[in-house]
């Protein structure tokens, strides 16, 4: 059997150029072909596995519970201890007011249930959504992602969103009395790896309360210590009156979720009943995973060491080809001259054994978000096959 013969012709295709490896184990940093060659992987299943792959605590996890039960109801009616179990974890490190936790299947899903819910509290329509940012694919989410390119085939699309520019002050002055929500990354991750400035998200958080508009955060990509710190809301000295997540969120199983306060996720309770329901949402095994991968990140201290390794990726990678290079904890964006020098640079490095990716709204930059288990010598070994490459 020709396997790629058979991914190409039964398995949905998101492009016509997939890399399309076949991949049969993963490890620590390092993803295995077929033909047992090793790769060292700078992409962590864009920013989903985090404490690395093939970790044995989450693998006993998901064990355990396949041995206690998998699906059994629909999400919310029936109490199922993984969920209970890790909503409570997630609640133990999160502000006050973000304590109540639904559980979604993917951050797309997560993303849906915002706009939901901000509709559903402020009793408003319109949202506020930032250029090239990105949440995702499905409707909804489609709506808000910051690029008509990928918007426009879609078309038409949920009315009553407006586009700003992220970290400028016309944001700002677009938020008014008839918002909903302004939706936004911490940090813009297929942008490039954009960081607002402290004062303007401070200055966001001030303008919401103001005219009583809900500020949901996207961590989706940020969240779990991927820029130096558990959530990166942390390091802007504000927090959102939602609070998006997805990848990391499962321990490389499918989870998503949207947490807010007891008050405003009540809202969904009733008028009508069961405003919001899913099926899978939530699902015990992803819930088991996850947990046990959070509580791997925080009993290792693995966050501590995130911004010290970032910075050593960004002090080896100087080139005469690399215009640029933006890095936030172990989120980084390599700026070169064009897309097709990322995708011949890529392709140098996938044969060297070096596995990487570009970004959505940044296809001239490299994506550098490898697990954040990756040591010092992972790192250099990176580092030196990239430049040959280059």
């Amino acid at each position: 059997m020709n396997i790629r013969r058979q991914f190409q012709a039964h398995v949905a295709q998101t492009s016509p150029s997939p890399i399309a490896l076949h991949i049969v184990a993963a490890e620590g940093c390092y993803l295995i072909d077929a033909s047992g060659k090793k790769y060292l992987d700078l992409i962590g299943g864009i920013s989903v596995c985090n404490v690395g792959h093939g970790v044995t605590e989450v693998k006993n996890a998901i064990k355990k519970q396949v041995d206690d039960y998998t699906h059994v109801m629909v999400y919310g009616e029936l109490i199922q201890s993984p969920q209970v179990e890790y909503a409570q974890l997630l609640a133990a490190h999160l502000p006050a007011h973000l304590q109540q936790v639904y559980f979604t299947n993917s951050g797309a899903e997560a993303v849906e249930g915002a706009i939901k819910l901000a509709r559903r509290v402020t009793e408003r329509t319109e949202i506020i959504a930032c250029n090239y940012s990105y949440h995702g694919s499905t409707t909804g989410a489609l709506s808000l992602l910051g690029d008509e390119y990928w918007r426009n085939a879609f078309r038409p699309l949920m009315p009553g969103i407006w586009h700003e520019a992220y970290n400028s002050t016309s944001l700002l002055e677009a938020i008014n009395n008839k918002t909903a929500c302004i939706v936004v990354e911490t940090i813009q991750a297929e942008a490039g790896v954009i960081a607002p400035q402290k004062s303007w998200m401070q200055a966001l958080k001030k303008k919401c309360q103001e005219t009583g508009t809900l500020l949901v955060f996207d961590e989706i990509q940020c969240g779990f210590g991927r820029t130096g710190s558990l959530w990166g809301f942390e390091q802007f000295g504000v927090s959102p009156d939602i609070l998006l997540l997805g990848k990391a969120l499962g321990g490389g199983m499918p989870l998503g979720a949207f947490i807010s306060s007891n008050e405003y996720l009540n809202t969904l309770t009733e008028n009508p009943v069961l405003g919001h329901i899913t099926t899978f949402g939530g699902h015990p095994i992803s819930c088991a995973a996850g947990k046990a991968a959070m509580e791997y990140l925080l009993k290792e201290n693995i966050i501590a060491s995130v911004n010290a390794k970032g910075e050593l990726f960004t002090s080896l990678l100087i080139h005469p080809k690399i215009k640029a290079v933006r890095q936030q904890g172990l989120l980084i964006a390599i700026e070169l001259d064009d897309a097709n020098t990322v995708l011949n640079t890529l392709t140098k490095c996938l044969e060297k054994g070096l596995f990487s990716d570009w970004f959505l709204f940044a296809p001239h930059c490299i994506r550098i978000a490898p697990p954040l288990t990756i040591s010092e010598e992972e790192i250099k070994q990176a580092c030196s096959i990239l430049l040959s490459c280059l």
